[in-house]
């Protein structure tokens, strides 16, 4: 890969690119169905949404991760990783690596006291590079979602 990449903070003008990279990730994630998310909500509940992007020299945004802060009872403020995903043509070239470290410095130049995220189990590219970068990946715990 020739291109230089960016990791920056997402911005509102960046919506449509990442609500299309949701639909690319949810396909990905075998579960198109679930991706409901718009530009439209985005916008009105920016305030929650919270991403770096891995973006491009000509401004493509190729990949990004979301995170949100959380309070765990047993260790206490913590950041929670929602997604990690790169374009399936980038990868390889470090920019998911690039991307978990921002979010990794936010979280410790933020306070907290761990980074949380799941992973497929049938993922097990992600799981080596979980393991890889010293992540435990414990398989212990199950999602339980009340969708509204």
């Amino acid at each position: 890969m020739n291109t230089e990449i960016r990791i920056r903070p997402v911005e509102e003008s960046d919506f449509s690119q990442i609500v299309s990279l949701f639909k690319d990730f949810a396909i990905f994630e075998k579960a198109p169905e679930k991706m409901t998310n718009s530009v439209e909500r985005m916008n009105k509940e920016k305030a929650f949404f919270n991403c770096f992007v891995a973006e491009t020299e000509d401004n493509q945004i190729i990949g990004y991760v979301t995170y949100f802060f959380g309070y765990y009872t047993w260790i206490g403020k913590s950041l929670y990783m929602d997604d990690l995903y790169v374009k399936p043509e980038y990868r390889a070239n470090g920019i998911g690596t690039k991307l978990i470290d921002k979010v990794i410095e936010f979280a410790k130049d933020s306070e907290c006291h761990k980074l949380r995220w799941q992973v497929s189990e049938w993922n097990k590219p992600a799981i080596g590079f979980y393991k890889n970068i010293g992540a435990q990946v414990d398989g212990s715990e199950q999602n339980c979602d009340l969708i509204f």
